[in-house]
This record gives structure tokens, sequence and C-alpha cells, in this order.
């Protein structure tokens, strides 16, 4: 308790709070900017926090991460566009409530919900660490593979207009991921003699392409005329209205946080992969499955409490044993050491007063973020609004090539970006959905390297069937494979007798 009191003292100070304060508005920013992820804000963060005492340097370090993960709802929304990988299923019901009048909707669900997610993955970080990181420890190539497979059994759900082309565009997703060095074997596969596309097709800027340029491709070709830009409807009271909506699917913002907190804490996933599950739960778990996709709010509520309860999750593994949860904590744990705080037992004893200080300041970060959050969301949500579009493409063009660049400093990734959005296109006039794409690119990597991996630990049992099928959490994982990829047909079928039931009575 005297360390925990001791903590938040030193938190409680003038400088640690406006230094949260501008990293919380920095975080947005960097967020809401397509190409400048969380990873990026935090890694430039790093060296800043050298000047500073350690619970001021991670307090600071925590309100970027937090606002960066969440951020990336106002471009997923208002342009269509993910600002992190985090929001691509944002995209999915954010963008046509922004086209259809409800923006300011949107932006206020997705607050709340970033809000709440955040709060649980961080309750569970402050309580249940220990005994959840020896859970992460049983986490070997098998598994990773299989929660892989899991995770591409999504596409049935993501494509429900029609299961063909939704895996068309999960093998087209696949198939780009094998661009590049291979992760096992240093093989080079697919790069046309370019050196510089050995490091593969970026993620970002596939995502870039993929959601935004083709957006943009189809309003220049549509034109004028046809453009259904971010209309803006005056509706009084709709930030209570919004608060109230939200809070009345408990169901659902505990399930996505739960989703969000547990992929979180398994190592080297993150909010790419939870922002997807947990939608995709939402789906399943609708009575209203047929609505997703159109603009509703319980999608943008699913996605955004998922991937802001990755920060939390992915905190546990690397605060109780050295291993980050997801790609930011790399830059967390980078900050630590500068710091001399070496991850493990020793964050709990010797420096318990630093780690529930900087514990202590993510949740006021949390809280931060709702009032900054919904200022700045509601000014960008005019402000886009308003912009004519022949100021409106360029902006947004230039934004993205900005962006694809400063991912790498690698003016290929410009030109991969724009092939991505040129090939999305065309994919989108011919009804495959950019989200199973990019599904097939978020998981392929993980696939390849777990499945690799695991036949290399095959050789020392008589049958790889032993690795594959053998482990208790490979067992279950399997057991929700079958049951995502069956449930769509299962869900039919039920509704069809239960439909056939009622005209019978």
């Amino acid at each position: 308790m005297d360390a925990l009191l001791q903590g938040i003292g030193q938190v409680l100070n003038f400088q640690t709070l406006f230094l949260m304060f501008v990293g919380t508005i920095a975080g947005l920013t960097a967020g809401a900017l397509p190409g400048l992820t969380a990873t990026m804000a935090v890694a430039l963060l790093v060296p800043f926090t050298f000047t500073m005492t350690s619970v001021t340097g991670l307090a600071t370090m925590g309100a970027v991460y937090m606002a960066a993960i969440y951020g990336g709802c106002f471009s997923a929304i208002l342009i269509n566009t993910p600002g992190t990988p985090s929001s691509i299923g944002t995209c999915f019901d954010g963008y046509p409530m922004a086209k259809s009048g409800r923006g300011q909707e949107a932006v206020v669900g997705a607050t709340v919900a970033s809000v709440f997610g955040g709060l649980f993955g961080l309750v569970v970080l402050a309580f249940l660490a220990p005994p959840l990181a020896r859970v992460a420890l049983k986490f070997g190539p098998p598994e990773y593979f299989w929660v892989s497979v899991f995770g591409l059994s999504i596409i049935a759900s993501l494509a429900s207009k029609s299961l063909i082309k939704g895996l068309i565009g999960g093998v087209v997703g696949l198939l780009i991921s094998t661009i590049g060095i291979a992760p096992i074997g240093g093989d080079v596969r697919f790069t046309f003699g370019q050196p510089m596309m050995q490091g593969g097709i970026d993620l970002v800027g596939a995502l870039i392409g993929l959601f935004c340029i083709s957006e943009v491709l189809s309003l220049i070709v549509q034109g004028t005329q046809s453009y259904e830009g971010v209309n803006v409807v005056h509706v009084s009271g709709v930030i209570m209205k919004t608060f109230r909506k939200v809070l009345s699917m408990p169901v659902n913002l505990i399930r996505s946080s739960v989703i969000g907190t547990v992929i979180g804490i398994i190592p080297g996933a993150g909010g790419s992969i939870a922002n997807l599950v947990s939608y995709n739960e939402a789906v399943r778990g609708s009575k209203h499955p047929e609505k997703f996709g159109t603009g509703i709010l319980d999608g943008v509520v699913a996605t955004e409490a998922a991937n802001n309860a990755t920060v939390g999750g992915g905190l546990v593994p690397l605060l109780t044993l050295g291993v980050p949860g997801t790609p930011v904590d790399d830059s967390v744990n980078g900050a630590l050491l500068i710091h001399g705080l070496r991850p493990g037992p020793e964050l709990f004893t010797i420096h318990a007063d630093v780690t529930y200080g900087f514990i202590f300041s993510l949740f006021l970060s949390t809280l931060m973020m709702l009032v900054v959050g919904l200022a700045i969301g509601t000014a960008l949500h005019r402000l886009v609004s308003r912009l004519p579009l022949r100021l409106l493409v360029p902006s947004i063009v230039f934004l993205t090539i900005i962006g694809s660049y400063a991912i790498r400093n690698n003016t290929m990734d410009v030109f991969l970006m724009l092939a991505c959005g040129f090939i999305g296109y065309i994919l989108k006039e011919i009804e495959i959905h950019p989200a199973p794409i990019v599904l097939g690119l978020i998981l392929g990597p993980l696939a390849e390297e777990g499945f690799a991996q695991s036949m290399l630990m095959a050789k020392a049992f008589p049958s790889p069937s032993h690795v594959f099928f053998g482990r208790p959490i490979c067992i279950i994982l399997i057991v929700m494979t079958v049951v995502s990829l069956t449930w769509p047909f299962v869900s039919a079928f039920l509704a069809k007798h239960r439909k056939g039931g009622t005209v019978n009575a």
C-alpha cells in the first residue's frame, strides 16, 4: 500500500499531469494521421524520456500509447482509412455512419467504448497480471499457428454476402504477405529483383492503399455529382444519447474488452487482430447480424473497446516477464531499460512505487482521453464534413503519401501503397471487400512462422500430429476454429427453422 501511495504521489504534480495532457493530444494526432502508428509515436518519444524522472517519462509515454490506439478511429470513421492497424474494423460501420450523417455519434461511441476497454484492460493489469502472464508463456509455435488459423476463419463472417469472394480476398492477402524474405529459411520471394522489396509489403502502407486510395479512386471516377461525403446532421444532446446507447450494450462492451485483453496478453498478437476478432464475435452474438457493415453503433463499439483493451493486456507479460505483448510494448520495454528498470519481479518489489505510479497514470490518461478525444473528434468531424471534394481528395492523397513514406523512409512504400490502392479499387468494383485481404496480410506471416517452427519441433516426435493436435491450447483453438467456420451455416439453419416454425404456428 505504501508503494501504491508513493506512486500516486509521484504522478499527481503539475509537470507530470501537463506532460500527460500534451502526450494525449500528440497521441491522438499521431493515431489520426494514416501512416503514423502508435508504435512509431511511442518509439519517437523514448529518447525524450531520458531527461525525465522514471514515473514522469513512463506516464507521458503511457498517455501517448493509449491516445494513439484510440486516435486511429477518427480517420477510420471520417475518411474510411484506419489511422492504425488497430482500427481496421472501425471502418466497416464507422464510415457508413458518417456518410449517413451520424459521424458525431460514431466518434462519441468510439470514444466511450475506447475508454471502457482501456479501463477494463488496466484493471486486469493491476489485479491479475502474474497468473495471466504464466498462461501467456504456454503459447508456442503450434499455438500461434492455430491462433492465425482461427483468425482466418473470421473471413466467414466478414464476407457475409459471398463466402467465395471473401476466400478469394483472403488468399490475395496471404499471397501479398509472402513477398520479401521468408521469416524461416531466408529465401527471397516475389521481389522481381528489387532489393527495396525484400522487406516485404508494409502492413500500414497496404492498409492506406486498400482502404483510402481505393475510396479516393471511386470518388474521382464517380465525380462530384455522386459524391456522398460525410454529412452533418445536427442532433441536440447527441453526446449524452450516445453515452446511454453505448452503456446499454454491456455484453458487447465486456465481451470485446475481454477479447482485447486476452489477445493483448498473447505476445506478438496485438490490436490489429483483436479488433477484427471482436467484430466477428459481435456479428455472431447479434440478433441482427445482417445490419453489420451498413452503419450500426455495435460494430464501432466492439472494435474500439477491444483495441484499447490490448494496452493493459499487452503490458501484463511485459511488466511481469519482460516479454512484450504488442509491438508498441517493445518501445515501452526500451524506456524501462533506459531508466534502469528491468521488467520482471523486481518491478513489483524493488521498484513497486514506479510500477504502480505508471499503472495509475494509465488510468488518468484514459479518463483524460475521454475529454480531449470528444473535443478533437467533434472538431475533426466538422472540418472534414465542410471540406469540398476538390480540397478533400488532394488533402487525403497528400496525407497518404506522406504517411506511407514516413513508415520506413522508402519511396518504394509509396508506390506499393498506390499499387495496393489500385488493386483494392478493382477488387471493390467486383465486390471483393478489402477486409479479408487485410486479414490475410496480417495473419499470413504469423501462420507461416508458426507452421515452419512447429514442423521443426515435430522432428523430435514420431509424428507431426503430436505437435499440432496433442497440446491442450491447440485443441481449444481447433474447436474454436470449427465453431467459427460452421457458425454462419448453423445460424442460417436455426433462423430458417425458427421462421418455418413461426409460419407453421
